[in-house]
């Protein structure tokens, strides 16, 4: 999950890429961002040498107004941070059923649970990232207020893996993940690709590249396109990327928020 946290100050330029950064697309988001930075430099603009990783990579970057290049998700997008740095565009992963740019959370439930629809699983124990994240938060939630029927927040895990492991171990019964950490997963914990995938969300934006607010998003854009074209193909393979798309910003913020956890604990 990412944590909260004011923004730190410093003069350097910030990068980071840390929504779908864990096993091999680590060495994978490196190669990408060098691309990236000398994409930057050439076009005169400051990049810095590496990405930063833990726990400052997520609100810190975001927040900064030396950030260059980094990744959030649609939620903190829509609640925070849409009227406080620059859209630059959105990555295509190809998600079955999306359109390019869109993405969808999969319901994972243990193979051998008895309950066959996601219907059934009305008041099951719900893990989940954290609460401002729309494929792990949002999204479920919308989605089950549809069926008419809850999903308490039973267990706030700090991450996708986390939660689905919370699954498969008995802890939680049902969890939602982004489709894309959902198939990065299933490839290196044996644990996730046990879990039986239940139902689909409807497909929202995917996850948003930002810049600071004061910088212009074309030169940017432009990098980070001629980067995704110019990776090699099993990095690509390993990020899931397929390219870059722009989707208006009115249609992220017309995405709609569901109550917090805290909300629907209290309304239990």
């Amino acid at each position: 999950g990412f944590g909260f946290g004011a923004a730190k100050g410093g003069t350097g330029m910030i990068a980071s890429l840390g929504m779908y950064d864990f096993g091999p697309a680590q060495a994978a988001n490196d190669r990408l961002w060098a691309l990236v930075r000398d994409g930057l430099r050439a076009r005169g603009i400051t990049a810095p040498g590496t990405l930063t990783r833990g726990e400052h990579a997520y609100w810190d970057a975001w927040q900064s107004p030396h950030l260059i290049l980094s990744q959030t998700c649609g939620y903190p997008f829509r609640a925070r941070l849409h009227d406080r740095v620059t859209y630059v565009g959105t990555p295509d992963y190809g998600v079955d059923g999306c359109p390019p740019g869109y993405y969808r959370s999969v319901f994972v439930a243990r193979a051998d649970d008895p309950r066959e629809t996601l219907a059934d699983f009305d008041g099951a124990r719900f893990a989940y990232n954290e609460a401002l994240s729309q494929s792990g938060w949002a999204a479920p939630q919308t989605h089950a207020a549809k069926l008419g029927i809850r999903l308490p927040p039973t267990l706030q895990s700090g991450g996708h893996r986390l939660s689905a492991l919370a699954v498969a171990e008995g802890r939680a019964d049902i969890a939602a993940l982004d489709a894309v950490t959902h198939a990065m997963l299933r490839e290196v914990e044996p644990q996730v690709a046990a879990l039986r995938v239940l139902a689909l969300t409807d497909p929202t934006p995917g996850l948003p590249y930002i810049s600071a607010a004061s910088q212009d998003p074309e030169p940017v854009f432009d990098a980070l396109a001629e980067a995704i074209a110019a990776l090699s193909a099993p990095d690509r393979t390993k990020l899931r990327l397929k390219g870059l798309v722009r989707i208006p910003r009115e249609t992220y913020l017309a995405v709609p928020n569901p109550p917090s956890p805290e909300q629907i604990a209290a309304a239990g």
